[in-house]
């Protein structure tokens, strides 16, 4: 599949599951926001706070609901009834929550698979969850603007990175016309859509996106046959750079007054995490976490120096991430190469986020003022 971009950004749509008509919402109510990705199953259930939300309760699973889609274009069946067994541990969640406020999308794989729409009536047959199949557009806005609290005051031009398990979301966005202090929340405004609108508050403006359908797992798949690991790395790094020719900033090599790279995914945390060498992982220290390219290029050359059976016994990799490491350490290098920056901005924030805070902007709940 070529990399895609939108034609025109609209409003984000809403659907609801095991709620069959909207409701107003209450002070206190809960959200509930639920990404199953091509790799995993994540859900968050949390209530605005502030300018932002408490989490209440958590989910994450690795269900590898891409596993084999490669080759054959279809969800397999030993895929389709993990992930079901994971969504019915997030449907009991919510239902004991009493969660009214929801959005539930799936991303990549459902997007590709040819029966994709049998196995979303089978997940609403099984467990009552009515699930979304959410177009890249929608998916690269959310992961936007869920990275809006970490976009410093200072930055003029921003990449926001999304390394997905399917697809890989970057969004380049220009603040120059942004009052400093107006940054932030003018990439929050962005999860009404890319295109500019007549307001007459500060606008950021996206310069361009893309999301190229490679993630972990999909790049991985694609260098399977290649044995030799720093060979495997090295062309893996090499045709994902490939892929982002038809990326306008691609091109542009200038270096650019107080640029800003934001990166989200479980590939970017783990790097993080081995950088700090922290054998149990905390998100304090991880969210928010600036790296230099040095750092990052140590900790992957430690990650080629294990090798694959290193890897797989490292704590600080995981059990759940060792087998995609690699091939997410592999885009994370080739973004740090494209562009004019030794500084990456570590977000343990994605598209779980964003949905929480586009709900709960929808609905009014989420105060003005600084993050």
């Amino acid at each position: 599949m070529a990399p895609q971009r939108p034609k025109g950004a609209g409003a984000l749509e809403k659907k609801t599951a095991l709620s069959p008509a909207p409701v107003p919402p209450r002070s206190g109510e809960l959200y509930a926001a639920l990404d199953l990705g091509t790799n995993s199953c994540r859900m968050l259930i949390a209530q605005p706070k502030g300018n932002g939300f408490h989490v209440v309760d958590s989910f994450s699973k690795s269900v590898q609901l891409g596993a084999g889609l490669e080759k054959t274009g279809r969800l397999s069946r030993g895929s389709m009834t993990r992930t079901i067994q994971a969504l019915r541990i997030c449907q009991q969640k919510l239902r004991r929550n009493k969660v009214r406020r929801m959005r539930l999308v799936a991303t990549e794989a459902c997007r590709r698979a040819l029966n994709a729409q049998d196995f979303l009536r089978r997940v609403q047959r099984e467990t009552g969850l009515l699930l979304d199949i959410i177009k890249p557009q929608e998916e690269a806005q959310l992961a936007v603007i869920s990275c809006a609290p970490l976009v410093s005051r200072n930055t003029e031009n921003l990449l926001v990175v999304d390394i997905g398990g399917g697809s890989t979301e970057l969004v380049w966005i220009d603040l120059t016309d942004v009052p400093r202090k107006d940054r932030p929340q003018s990439i929050m405004r962005l999860h009404n859509g890319f295109k500019q609108v007549m307001t007459d508050l500060p606008q950021a403006r996206v310069v361009d996106w893309i999301s190229v359908p490679l993630g972990v797992a999909t790049l991985r798949d694609q260098f399977n046959d290649v044995e030799d690991d720093a060979a495997r790395f090295a062309l893996m790094s090499w045709f994902f750079e490939e892929n982002l020719s038809d990326f306008a900033p691609y091109h542009d090599t200038q270096p650019h007054e107080k640029f800003q790279i934001v990166g989200t995914s479980g590939t970017v945390t783990t790097v993080a995490a081995s950088h700090l060498g922290l054998k149990r992982y905390d998100r304090t220290k991880v969210d928010g976490l600036h790296m230099t390219s040095d750092q990052i290029d140590r900790v992957i050359r430690s990650y080629l120096a294990l090798g694959p059976a290193g890897r797989r016994a490292d704590p600080r990799i995981g059990q759940d991430r060792q087998a995609l490491i690699m091939s997410g350490s592999a885009i994370l290098q080739a973004l740090m190469r494209c562009w004019p920056t030794d500084r990456l901005s570590v977000a343990d924030r994605g598209l779980r986020e964003g949905l929480l805070y586009a709900q709960m902007n929808a609905d009014g709940v989420l105060e003005d003022g600084e993050f």
